[in-house]
């Protein structure tokens, strides 16, 4: 059996999930990111002297690289989710299951995130990039939920990393609200793997009391999401992606 080169696959185990309302959050939440305050504030013109690593796609430096670096993820995900509706897996499930019903949101709204910053970029976005999903078997759920949990893990640590190097306001509240949504994506599918396991060791520097009698916040860890630097993702995104449509990030800093 093929496995999946990201990060650590999801622990198979049947899911206990109860039915779940329909995430209409999901669906609709993307399709206002704030568009105006994100085009008001418009790309720079960056035009930096750059030397791209061979044979990879540089995303660039500055506010448009950061843009970029969310666009090539978003691409990614919409991708994944789009061949996702493809498979057997998915088109076995019952129509008006919860399962089903999160992959649809989650396809929409990973579509709505790629086509936001493709327009928010315009002439600086970088090329449409050519996934490549060959290690994901697309009618086995475990496997599917598995790179699911890895691509919005990496989303989610990737937006938290990228932070500290958006210099305009208006981009850093942009990815502040597009991550705390990845989260959720996060959490759900998660949750379809085994409920009630979003937060994890894996993703979350988990606190823990020095003892059950100590004062608040006494112990150890921060009980902060864990974060990834762009060039530790790209490293990562590169497995699911062709040749000719590898990234680097080597100019985000």
């Amino acid at each position: 059996m093929s496995s999946i080169p990201t990060l650590p696959p999801a622990a198979p185990g049947a899911c206990s999930m109860p039915r779940l309302p329909r995430r209409s959050f999901l669906r609709y939440s993307g399709a206002g990111l704030a568009v105006g305050g994100l085009l008001l504030a418009g790309c720079d013109d960056d035009d930096d002297d750059i030397i791209t690593p061979p044979g990879t796609i540089d995303l660039g430096s500055g506010d448009n690289g950061v843009l970029n670096y969310a666009y090539a993820l978003e691409q990614l995900e919409a991708a994944f989710y789009a061949q996702v509706k493809t498979g057997a897996y998915y088109k076995g499930l019952a129509a008006n299951s919860a399962e089903k019903q999160v992959f649809d949101d989650l396809a929409i709204h990973e579509q709505i995130h790629a086509d936001f910053f493709r327009k928010v970029l315009d002439t600086k976005a970088i090329k449409a990039l050519e996934p490549d999903f060959s290690t994901i078997k697309f009618d086995d759920r475990n496997s599917v939920l598995g790179a699911a949990k890895s691509f919005e893990d990496l989303g989610v640590a990737a937006y938290n990393g990228a932070g500290r190097y958006i210099q305009t306001a208006a981009y850093l509240l942009i990815a502040g609200k597009i991550v705390s949504v990845e989260a959720r994506h996060a959490a759900l599918i998660r949750d379809l793997i085994n409920y009630n396991t979003f937060v994890a060791s894996d993703v979350v520097d988990l606190f823990t009391p020095t003892s059950g009698t100590s004062a608040p916040g006494v112990g150890s860890g921060t009980g902060k999401e864990k974060s990834m630097t762009p060039n530790d993702v790209v490293n990562m995104a590169n497995k699911f992606l062709k040749d000719g449509s590898k990234i680097s990030a080597s100019n985000i800093k």
